[in-house]
C-alpha cells in the first residue's frame, strides 16, 4: 500500500504541467486510479512470486495440487471484491466530476436530446464567480478561428489569468475536438450545436490547442497556439488586434 501511494503522487510528474483549476481535479482522480492499478499489479504479482517460491513442489513429486474448483467462498471473493472496487471506483470519479461541475462543467449533452436543441456541456453555475469573458470559438477544415467581445477576430486564443472564462464552441463543417493537454479538458464539437466550455486558466504561458477528432486529411496541421496572460498583457494585446493594419 504504501508503494502504491508512492507510485500514484509521482503519477502527478507523468502529465502536462497543471494550467487551469479543472486540471488538479482530473490529475487527482489519475493520481487515484494509478495507485489502485499499482496495488494490484503489486498483490497480484507478489501472490504469483510467494506461490513460486515457497510453494514448489519437491523433486520428483508429480502428483496433482487440491483443486480449488467449487469451492463457495473463493468465488464469493473473486466476485465481491471486484465489484466492490469498481463501485469505490466510480464513486471517487462520480466525486471528481461534481467538483468539476462546480467548476462549470455539466455532463455532455445526452442522446435522446434532439439536434435541433442547443446542447449545453458547461454552464456558469456560482454566481459569486462570474464569467470574465465570452469567446466564441470557430472550428472548421482546417483551422481554428475565435472572435472576441469587441469583435476582434484571431488564429490565437488569449485568456486571462485566473479569470474564468465562456468558449463557445462552433463548427462549420464536421465534428472537431477542443483540446489543450495542459488544460485537461477535450470536448467535441458538433456542427449546428452551440456548445458551451467554462475553463479558470492559473499559469501563464504558451500553450497549443490541437483537433482531437480526426475531421479531414489535414487534421494534424490544426493547431493553434494559446496563451494565459496576464490582465495587463491581455488588455494590450486586445487593443492592439483591434487596431487596423
Amino acid at each position: 500500500m504504501v508503494i502504491a501511494r508512492w507510485i500514484g503522487d509521482q503519477a502527478y510528474s507523468w502529465m502536462p504541467i497543471q494550467a487551469t483549476a479543472e486540471a488538479k481535479r482530473v490529475d487527482q482522480i489519475f493520481s487515484f486510479l494509478t495507485s489502485v492499478g499499482t496495488f494490484i499489479f503489486l498483490a497480484i504479482a507478489g501472490t504469483i512470486g510467494y506461490s513460486i517460491l515457497i510453494g514448489r513442489a519437491p523433486k520428483g513429486d508429480w502428483s496433482h495440487g487440491h483443486p480449488a474448483r467449487s469451492d463457495v467462498r473463493l468465488e464469493i471473493l473473486w466476485t465481491v471484491a471486484p465489484t466492490l472496487l469498481v463501485l469505490w471506483l466510480a464513486a471517487q470519479s462520480f466525486s471528481i466530476y461534481q467538483q468539476l461541475d462546480i467548476e462549470g462543467l455539466q455532463p455532455i449533452v445526452h442522446l435522446h436530446i434532439p439536434l435541433e436543441e442547443p446542447a449545453t456541456a458547461a454552464t456558469v453555475k456560482i454566481p459569486s464567480q462570474p464569467v470574465a469573458e465570452n469567446i466564441e470559438v470557430v472550428a472548421k477544415q482546417w483551422v481554428w478561428s475565435f472572435r472576441y467581445p469587441n469583435n476582434v477576430i484571431s488564429n490565437e486564443l488569449h485568456l486571462k489569468v485566473n479569470e474564468r472564462t465562456r468558449l463557445n464552441l462552433h463548427s462549420q463543417d464536421v465534428i472537431h475536438g477542443f483540446y489543450v493537454p495542459e488544460f485537461r479538458l477535450k470536448q467535441d464539437i458538433i456542427p449546428n450545436r452551440n456548445i458551451n466550455l467554462v475553463l479558470t486558466p492559473t499559469q501563464i504561458g504558451k500553450y497549443h490547442l490541437r483537433d482531437s477528432q480526426f475531421s479531414g486529411t489535414d487534421f494534424a496541421l490544426m493547431v493553434a497556439n494559446v496563451y494565459v496572460d496576464s490582465s495587463e498583457t491581455y488588455s494590450q494585446w486586445l487593443s492592439q488586434a483591434a487596431t487596423p493594419k
